[in-house]
């Protein structure tokens, strides 16, 4: 535990005119303060189980057998859900089993649907390469080459009264 604390470096920015013992006991003390405020708070997003059932709010489950959880850990962490994902392996293939508390089971219902349509619109649309686009985009200038283009010039610059 010693060895811990002593090879912790902390980085602190003070403006002063004169740095004093008196101006840095107050800044270690602000700090020591800040530290305890964070550590009071509880974690958002993904967590482990422990820290999910650590706050006492009711932890939930669903079973996702899709092999691509990050891309639902981006639509969670855009609907700002406190989830824990762990891998069952006794089964083949894997399945995910996603825990989150129960207050947020609603939240956690439309950011599936979100996950879904998400998967439903990549494997709906194909990609065009872009040797493909440059064949069409050469097959339109050469049939444009084909047609002349007329310029009409106008010059308005008499002046009116």
């Amino acid at each position: 535990m010693q060895e811990e604390v002593t090879q912790k470096t902390i980085a602190l920015a003070v403006r002063t005119s004169k740095l004093t013992a008196e101006v840095l006991r107050k800044v270690m003390k602000m700090y020591l303060e800040s530290q305890k405020q964070r550590a009071n708070q509880p974690k958002h997003g993904k967590q482990s189980i422990k820290e999910l059932v650590g706050q006492n709010a009711g932890v939930s489950n669903i079973e996702i057998s899709d092999g691509n959880i990050r891309a639902f850990e981006r639509v969670a962490k855009k609907y700002k859900v406190d989830f824990a994902v762990t891998k069952d392996k006794s089964v083949m293939p894997p399945k995910y089993l996603v825990f989150f508390k129960g207050r947020d089971a609603d939240v956690l219902t439309q950011a599936f649907k979100e996950f879904v349509r998400g998967g439903e619109k990549k494997k709906g649309k194909k990609r065009v390469s872009a040797k493909q686009k440059l064949a069409q985009f050469k097959e339109v200038l050469e049939a444009g080459r084909g047609q002349k283009h007329i310029k009409e010039h106008q010059k308005d610059r008499e002046r009116s009264l």
